[in-house]
């Protein structure tokens, strides 16, 4: 019985401790032609069991001269020693509401994924260890493509001479630049203006 006891203690302790962890979070800024129109948050967070959630929230409104674009997104994802369990994608723009989900069913993922001018419906069966929520927090060194949650499927990654990555995905280009393994700025490359998102100083 102590030792049952024992076990038990321990297992509730180190829960304890996991959920304790302080989240790290990254704060950026989001920019079209210099001007601050959004901010980007993105959080990785311990849990119990050697688990790990990701969350990014992004909020932007700005005026274009031929329309007016306000998306609000939130990903939610769980990892599992290095597997994604599940990702949630929450959409709300001025054209309306939209969502994703990509969840692993034991020996395959069942992938839904409904966004503007996009649907997707799949499984896929390989293990998603990498995804874009990734890119905030490691340098994709030596990976050669990320799991988009927002669409349900991959980016090509490319390193480019400089030493920054291009995630490339049907037609599309982001540039996502490091500095000391830190991600600092991703470009996100539109036919109107590209959207630049930039680190901002840690809180004092």
């Amino acid at each position: 019985m102590k030792i049952v006891a024992l076990f038990f203690l321990s297992t509730v302790a180190n829960s304890v401790f996991a959920q304790s962890e302080p989240p790290e979070t990254r704060r950026y800024a989001i920019e079209v032609a210099g001007a601050r129109v959004g901010t980007m948050t993105a959080t990785r967070q311990p849990q119990a069991d050697g688990q790990l959630t990701y969350t990014l929230i992004s909020d932007v409104s700005v005026n274009f001269l031929v329309y007016k674009l306000k998306i609000y997104y939130k990903t939610e994802n769980l990892v599992r020693r290095g597997q994604l369990i599940r990702s949630t994608v929450d959409a709300h723009t001025n054209r309306g509401n939209y969502a994703s989900r990509t969840e692993w069913k034991g020996d395959h993922y069942d992938i839904v994924a409904r966004q503007y001018k996009h649907e997707l419906i799949t499984t896929e069966r390989n293990l998603i260890d990498f995804t874009i929520s990734d890119l905030y927090f490691t340098e994709p060194v030596h990976r050669k493509r990320a799991f988009g949650e927002y669409f349900g499927d991959y980016s090509v990654l490319i390193r480019t001479p400089k030493g920054s990555y291009l995630a490339q995905r049907d037609g599309r280009e982001d540039e996502y630049i490091y500095e000391n393994g830190r991600l600092v700025k991703v470009i996100k490359k539109n036919v109107l203006k590209n959207f630049v998102i930039r680190l901002l100083p840690d809180k004092v």
